[in-house]
């Protein structure tokens, strides 16, 4: 879908967000900034309004204040190393266990199959590194149901059921015309979100989807599932979080593994991510002396960015950085020396955390 203040919302593609105001216009995606106070607890990726918008979220606040049963649902295309990008919906799944969800992590390798070619043996072996990485970054596997797409006849079974609910015009409304593959793709999705709601899992119950709002399309075909599956299994419409989108070191709309210096990989060498922090573009003024004069532009800045998103934590200390920045107190070199130390530090930690994992996660793909 296309309009000229959005831009483009293509899941399987480049999707460049001018305008988060209009998605509440366009696609009905609400604001969730009233639900923000219900929260009993408030990380930065809320705090911050990276999380913005949401669909029938309601349901997962009261589950989480009533201590009812709820699940979350996420996966990742194995289609390569996990990129810095991916850590902010595995801190998500990561935080809704941590209200009192069962996790369901899928491991999308149809889609990978059907979008990028790769063949199902090989995202075998990427799974396992993508893994390693979800675990590193804290996914408890012990409240956690992880599979692969290809494997789980449950979610093939629901795809097959939900085709005879699907017209080719409403699919082609939704995604434009595509090969047949990525329309048998988006159904297996919406298995996958509705795979927790089965009896077998203890469902029907409110399941959450943290996803990028680049994904929407996948959701808004779910929920209408639901609603005409719901007399033969009783769904209850998925609810979903959005986040925004962050930008590509290279200062593009969104990190792409098309150009390999607008993102670093959670198990990339040390040296080459320093390389990549140094030489990524800024909000910075043509010279020094202009930018001590006029000051820096954060709000442009992927290295500001990458401290919001995800490096920093703590508020003030982030304002702290921004006012500096937009006074001309500091200058893009030493703030990128700054971003050098933060990034490595949390790098290397995570390297070591991967090396603690790799058994564990061997063992739930039955690779031992």
């Amino acid at each position: 879908m296309k309009n000229r203040d959005i831009g483009v919302i293509d899941p399987w593609g480049s999707t460049s967000i001018e305008s988060y105001e209009k998605l509440f216009e366009e696609f009905g995606i609400q604001r969730i900034d009233r639900l923000v106070d219900l929260i009993p607890e408030r990380p930065s990726f809320i705090r911050r309004g990276i999380i913005f918008g949401h669909r029938d979220f309601e349901r997962i606040v009261e589950a989480v204040v009533k201590k009812q049963s709820f699940a979350v649902m996420s996966g990742i295309k194995p289609t390569g190393p996990l990129h810095v990008g991916t850590i902010l919906t595995l801190r998500e799944i990561v935080f809704f266990q941590k209200l009192g969800a069962t996790a369901f992590y899928c491991i999308a390798d149809i889609e990978a199959y059907e979008d990028n070619g790769i063949p199902f043996e090989e995202s075998e072996r990427i799974a396992l590194d993508n893994l390693i990485d979800a675990l590193a970054l804290g996914l408890d596997p012990s409240r956690a149901y992880i599979y692969r797409q290809s494997k789980e006849n449950l979610v093939k079974d629901l795809a097959f059921i939900f085709a005879r609910g699907v017209t080719l015009a409403t699919i082609e409304a939704i995604y434009g015309v595509r090969h047949m593959g990525l329309y048998m793709s988006a159904l297996i999705q919406a298995g996958d979100i509705l795979l927790p709601q089965l009896k077998e899992f203890g469902g029907p119950k409110p399941t959450v989807v943290p996803v990028g709002v680049d994904q929407d399309p996948h959701i808004r075909l779910c929920r209408d599932l639901a609603h005409k599956f719901r007399e033969k299994f009783g769904f209850i419409p998925p609810s979903a979080t959005y986040h925004k989108i962050i930008r590509g070191l290279d200062g593009s709309p969104k990190m792409s593994k098309r150009n390999p210096m607008s993102y670093f990989t959670l198990t990339e060498d040390i040296e080459s991510i320093e390389y990549k922090l140094r030489n990524a573009f800024t909000g910075g003024r043509a010279t020094a002396k202009e930018q001590r004069r006029l000051g820096g532009e954060p709000e442009k800045c992927p290295i500001y960015e990458l401290y919001k998103f995800f490096f920093i934590e703590d508020d003030d200390k982030l304002l702290d950085i921004y006012l500096k920045c937009k006074n001309g107190e500091i200058l893009c070199g030493e703030d990128k020396e700054f971003a050098v130390e933060v990034v490595t530090s949390f790098i290397k930690e995570h390297q070591r955390k991967r090396s603690m994992n790799v058994d564990k996660a061997r063992e739930i793909l039955g690779l031992l």
